[in-house]
């Protein structure tokens, strides 16, 4: 999409081709020699026993997927204008309006109080939490088959949201609809903790679909098929995630109806990845006793 919409990245004049592709052949040659350094310590392992060189890299083969999903949506903001020069957030503005007959984000201020809006924010922040915990949860009981199939559902689902996002470029509520609430959204602990993050990592664009709710959504299918339980904890903190990106003016409800159906495509699409012959070629030499 790169070398095909060349033009259009120059014209905006927010970087060059050729730092895309370093950058992006400098992550894909860090990913490679991680495995290759895991298998090597591997076959080690198996001739002389696991050693702290087997663990460590054990642990970066499994766990590089985390800093690699947020190297590409940090990457989108230097992508979001690729295809089409122009924000097309009037069409999801609409598109809530006719739903709902307001703007969600706005009509939600009327209910904003400190105490709310730190509840929400922290909701938002636990999106962070749920790829670590049920993939902790696996790696920690050696499931490698299902720890690799969660990983699976949430990097299928994160890369059909990437290219639509490529595509479709929406700068969200936060920018579109600025000064069209009151005030800020003051709160506690957690609304700093947001406002912090937000202003170091915030990406301008990538929010159609929205990636937080998709990869909540991969991930909670996930504890359902390999961790039940887990799932009926979850469902209720993602439904609050759900709202918070709406909440927070980070979103508009379409981007989440589309980060759900993202979401399961990723878990749909990812098991029957997983359920092909050689998805998971053979079991790491780490065990747990």
């Amino acid at each position: 999409m790169i070398l095909l919409f060349a033009r259009n990245l120059a014209r905006t004049n927010v970087t060059q081709p050729w730092k895309l592709f370093a950058a992006q052949a400098i992550v894909a040659t860090l990913i490679v020699m991680i495995c290759a350094a895991n298998a090597r310590a591997e076959r080690l392992a198996l001739q002389n026993g696991e050693t702290i060189a087997t663990h460590f890299w054990h642990f970066w083969r499994h766990w590089y997927p985390h800093l690699f999903f947020l190297f590409c949506f940090e990457e989108l903001a230097f992508l979001v204008h690729l295809v089409h020069p122009k924000w097309q957030d009037a069409k999801l503005i609409a598109f809530d309006h006719a739903i709902f007959g307001v703007h969600p984000a706005v009509w939600l201020e009327q209910f904003a109080t400190p105490l709310r809006n730190d509840f929400f924010q922290f909701a938002y922040l636990t999106y962070f939490l749920y790829l670590v915990a049920l993939g902790g949860i696996l790696y920690y009981r050696c499931e490698w088959h299902a720890y690799w199939s969660v990983m699976t559902y949430s990097a299928v689902g994160y890369a059909i949201g990437y290219v639509i996002a490529v595509i479709f470029p929406i700068e969200s509520p936060w920018f579109a609809m600025a000064g069209a609430w009151h005030s800020e959204l003051h709160g506690g602990p957690f609304t700093a903790t947001v406002n912090f993050i937000e202003h170091f990592g915030r990406v301008r664009g990538a929010a159609f679909p929205s990636e937080h709710v998709a990869g909540s959504v991969a991930a909670l299918w996930g504890a359902w098929r390999h961790r039940r339980w887990l799932f009926w904890v979850m469902l209720p903190l993602v439904t609050a995630m759900c709202v918070s990106t709406v909440w927070g003016r980070y979103h508009y409800v379409a981007d989440v109806f589309a980060g759900i159906v993202t979401g399961t495509l990723g878990y749909l699409i990812g098991g029957w990845l997983m359920r092909r012959r050689g998805a998971v070629v053979s079991a790491p030499v780490i065990s747990r006793q």
